[in-house]
């Protein structure tokens, strides 16, 4: 996870976005298709809709401006003059600072409200249309990582399509509300890791990205902004050792497209929940054996003498490019199949991606109806989709059997006119994950986590689990 603006003393280094590639957001956009659920909410203008597309926060904003190829696009593109670019940025530095005297990192807060606040900020600064074409510009910003095309073309960043598609080719696949990233090899999983993903305020990025080099000890510059002057120990513009406890990148950072990085330096207490701004947060133990594995998927000679080697001595930053870069997919989906079982995520950005649109999608990506079901499935999987949505109602949700049901459903109904459905465990408030065994689903969809990394203590022998060697 890197992060761009520090909200607290542990973070306090993240805004490592001008640094070297910071930490901080992008659009998440629910790789599930279907639209989704109509919000309860008044309805927005045409540019706070256009924001909640487009996960744009202040800090968000606050980490684009601060790089100088975007403030370029926004003038030429947009037509915004100096004095409203200098207006955002006072807008978004001033979120941010006033996030972190908050202590924000330790908060969920509302990936929704962050972004409705921003729209309404950007459009009182620049007007509706101005705003329009930021938000459509930052878009595309962030899904591409503003990554400039390298003559490498080995790397192939096509989405993978369809609901929980499986890569048939060799990829890192991170889904952020299952907080878990997959190293794919020609098509097979070797590897699964527990992550920490980027705050709501701070959401980690969604798309197609490339890991093209692997850095250790990497350094840390803060950038010229009002709460670096408040931090103690730090200066503006002074470099940041590698190993310092105010550096937060931790010993090693894979860039993929600016801003974001896949990171170490994270606690273990931190995979599995928010913990970075807008990056892939792990420990350093997870972080060191990622990058070895990432290198060899590559073809990149990367022993572990060489990791030893590079990190011994902690003030010298080297930087080993990868043979080959290797696509990186950021995908935002809460509904997914898996041999045997339905798992269904926290909506943690507030997409509206929990909906029986977008649960169809899942079952018929894998042959199977939502009527095909057994009405305790149904049951238990529209409660999990309430429960797990961005605004749960007091109500469980229900669905009515459609007359095209399966023989099996039909029969199963006329049986008894009152089934007594399988009790279930409550689902709880802060719950991130419900898991329902569903029969029709066995031995399909996305496949089951190999050699899962969760990073308490030492990681399992590497590819124990997989048939195909690298």
């Amino acid at each position: 996870m890197k992060t761009i603006r520090n909200l607290s003393l542990g973070l306090i280094v993240t805004l490592l976005l001008i640094a070297a590639a910071g930490c901080i957001t992008e659009p998440a956009n629910n790789s599930n298709s279907a639209s989704p659920s109509p919000s309860a909410s008044p309805s927005p203008s045409a540019t706070v809709r256009s924001a909640l597309e487009v996960p744009v926060t202040l800090p968000v904003l606050d980490a684009l401006l601060s790089d100088e190829a975007f403030r370029a696009k926004v003038k030429s593109q947009v037509a915004l003059s100096d004095a409203e670019i200098a207006q955002l940025q006072k807008i978004a530095g001033e979120e941010v600072s006033k996030l972190r005297q908050a202590n924000a990192e330790d908060q969920t807060g509302s990936a929704e409200e962050s972004r409705q606040h921003a729209a309404e900020a950007i459009r009182s600064a620049v007007g509706e249309e101005k705003a329009k074409q930021l938000f459509a510009l930052a878009q595309e910003y962030w899904v591409k990582g503003n990554d400039e095309p390298t003559a490498d073309k080995s790397a192939d960043t096509t989405k993978a399509s369809g609901p929980n598609a499986v890569p048939k080719d060799t990829r890192v696949v991170v889904n952020i509300p299952a907080y878990r990233m997959d190293v794919f090899h020609e098509g097979e999983l070797v590897k699964s890791y527990k992550i920490g993903i980027g705050y709501p305020e701070f959401p980690l990025p969604t798309g197609m990205r490339k890991a093209q080099s692997i850095i250790f000890n990497p350094t840390w510059t803060p950038p010229d902004e009002p709460w670096v002057a408040k931090m103690k120990n730090v200066s503006v513009g002074e470099k940041v050792e590698a190993g310092s406890k105010l550096n937060p990148l931790g010993p090693i950072k894979i860039p993929i497209g600016l801003p974001s990085l896949i990171h170490g330096g994270k606690s273990v207490a931190k995979l599995g929940t928010f913990a970075s701004h807008g990056c892939v947060g792990l420990t350093t133990p997870q972080v060191q054996d990622f990058a070895k594995l990432l290198a060899k998927t590559s073809g990149t000679e990367l022993s572990d003498a060489n990791i030893q080697s590079h990190l011994k001595d902690k003030t010298q930053t080297k930087v080993v490019k990868l043979d080959h870069a290797v696509p990186v997919e950021l995908r935002y989906e809460t509904i997914v199949a898996e041999d045997g079982k339905l798992h269904i995520y926290k909506d943690v950005y507030d997409q509206d991606s929990n909906t029986e649109e977008n649960l169809r999608a899942v079952l018929q990506a894998n042959g199977v109806k939502l009527e095909d079901l057994t009405e305790a499935e149904r049951t238990q999987v529209m409660n999990a989709l309430n429960a797990m949505s961005s605004h749960p109602q007091s109500v469980p949700t229900t669905i009515e059997t459609s007359k095209a049901a399966s023989p099996a459903a039909n029969s199963t109904a006329k049986a008894a006119k009152k089934p007594a459905l399988a009790k279930t465990k409550p689902i709880a408030k802060n719950q991130k994950e419900v898991v329902i065994e569903i029969a029709a689903l066995k031995g399909k969809g996305y496949p089951v986590a190999v050699n899962l990394d969760t990073g308490a203590g030492k990681p399992p022998a590497l590819l124990a689990k997989s048939s195909k060697p690298l």
